[in-house]
């Protein structure tokens, strides 16, 4: 009767130690591709982040020279504006005090008050928030190339990460140096 249990025993503890082998072996499994999703995770984050740098610097060169065109033609109106006015008080004809009282009557319905600070103002606004937002994106893209780098030099990863024949890509840091495409003399002069 002792055999029966002692090979009853024997069975249940290699059932066991089978189980134990193959839950061990699919956690490996799990664990390793888990590695690998995590670096390919990683590598999306960066993508986008680099996307998201293009979205702004495409922004600013859209964005940019069409608001400087804006204020330049505004200022060129409220200046034409301004000398036409100069130039009717010039005239001292009665009947010329009639058109002048009138064409300031209409500018000054239309144009209650100039309006050329206000744009300057806007356009510079415009170009802190659109330099600034660069500089953001640029920070993010910076962390998580640190994040992938340090997530696949890290050990037991690496090793990882060369038994699955996973390749890592060689992603380097951005600098803060001003940008060539940087815009400059928005006025021309």
């Amino acid at each position: 009767m002792q055999k029966k249990t002692k090979k009853k025993l024997n069975i249940k503890l290699g059932l066991i130690i089978v189980a134990i082998i193959v839950a061990v072996g699919i956690m490996c499994v799990f664990g390793l591709n888990s590695v690998k999703n995590t670096a390919i995770s990683y590598e999306e984050q960066i993508s986008t982040a680099q996307s998201d740098i293009k979205v702004q610097e495409k922004r600013r060169a859209d964005l940019i020279p069409n608001l400087v065109d804006c204020v330049k033609q505004y200022d060129q109106h409220e200046y034409n504006t301004l000398m036409d006015v100069i130039k009717a008080r010039g005239v001292t004809s009665d009947s010329s005090v009639d058109e002048i009282q009138t064409m300031i009557s209409a500018i000054a319905e239309d144009y209650p008050e100039l309006k050329s600070n206000e744009n300057y103002n806007d356009l510079m606004a415009e170009l802190s928030t659109t330099e600034n937002l660069i500089a953001n994106y640029r920070s993010n893209y910076n962390k998580f190339v640190k994040s992938y780098k340090q997530y696949v030099r890290r050990f037991p990863n690496e090793s990882i990460l060369t038994l699955l024949g996973y390749d890592t890509v060689d992603y380097t840091y951005l600098d803060y140096q001003v940008s060539d495409n940087a815009p400059t003399n928005l006025f021309g002069e």
